[in-house]
């Protein structure tokens, strides 16, 4: 890759790990509609035998190119920096103007949701159900009341492996996993606070979910990719009952310092939306956002991504 192709590569990871912060936004959605979600399963499953018989013979410049190293560096480096220096200003306007920033997410959202349903080739009978069976799943995960666990050194590893899972799976938020298990407050907080003790044994669990189910999504996409392409297309659908811009606060929780953050929200329709929550609900700058975010999407996947591409190749 030249200078320009790495730093296109570098904003990518940091448009990824921007939407990772949010619960209910995807970085595997960001990865699909930008070009390079095929070439990520492909390098995720390059660190196989192969590469560690490279890593043990000292061949440290094959294996360099085995893994697609520059790439996965540089994506790598974006989604960090992303993830970092914006959590805290993510959570502030998650905080402050919730409203226009989920009908940014919706457009964003719904958008994707129209290049992944371009690449289904057929619609038989099971494509058509696995689009509603999508749909449930995302909605059921998005309604799903979040629950406090034990935080525990296997909790937080096993946390890290269910959420990169979902992370890389269009649709489906991986930040949005943690806030069900009772976890993303609390990691969030480790991040914030450069807690090494908790993000060591988190990124583990990211490290072991992430090299395993990349494996399967890949046997999955080359084997059954009208199918797995209907599915996704459900998840994309369903998750925007998650980023549904009026939301009326039924449970709220104590932030680290002490403010009252949401916790649990029904989604409300606008018109009644002043009347529950004594906000307004600025339709018209939610309208523009919510054009604004299906319009980049628009923008960035004009070349919408192919079969070849899906596959890395």
């Amino acid at each position: 890759m030249n200078k320009q192709q790495r730093i296109q590569l570098f904003l990518k990871g940091m448009a990824m790990g921007a939407a990772d912060v949010v619960p209910g936004v995807s970085g595997g959605t960001i990865a699909f509609i930008t070009g390079i979600y095929g070439r990520l399963l492909a390098a995720l499953n390059s660190f196989n035998l192969t590469a560690f018989g490279l890593l043990k013979s000292g061949k440290l410049s094959q294996l360099w190119q085995h893994v697609d190293g520059t790439f996965l560096v540089t994506l790598l480096s974006g989604i960090l920096v992303s993830i970092f220096s914006l959590a805290k200003a993510v959570t502030f306007v998650l905080a402050n103007y919730p409203e226009p920033l989920w009908s940014f997410f919706a457009g964003l959202i719904l958008s994707s949701s129209l290049f992944v349903l371009k690449e289904v080739d057929q619609w038989r009978f099971i494509e058509r159900l696995l689009v509603i069976v999508g749909i449930l799943f995302a909605y059921l995960i998005s309604a799903a009341v979040p629950v406090e666990v034990e935080k525990s050194q296997w909790m937080i590893f096993l946390s890290g492996a269910f959420a990169i899972c979902a992370m890389i799976l269009p649709g489906i938020s991986g930040s949005f996993i943690l806030l069900v298990l009772g976890m993303y407050a609390f990691i969030l907080e480790a991040v914030q606070g450069l807690n090494f003790s908790v993000l060591t044994v988190f990124v583990a669990g990211c490290g072991i979910g992430l090299l395993s189910f990349s494996r399967l999504l890949s046997y999955l996409l080359d084997k059954y990719t009208s199918l797995t392409l209907a599915l996704l297309t459900g998840f994309l659908l369903g998750a925007l009952y998650k980023v549904w811009p009026w939301k009326m606060t039924i449970i709220y929780r104590l932030g680290s310092d002490g403010s009252q953050m949401p916790l649990v929200q029904d989604n409300v329709m606008p018109g009644s939306y002043f009347d529950l929550t004594g906000q307004e609900p600025q339709l018209l700058f939610c309208s523009i956002m919510f054009f604004l975010g299906f319009a980049l999407i628009y923008l960035l996947g004009r070349k919408a991504p192919d079969t070849a591409q899906l596959h890395g190749q």
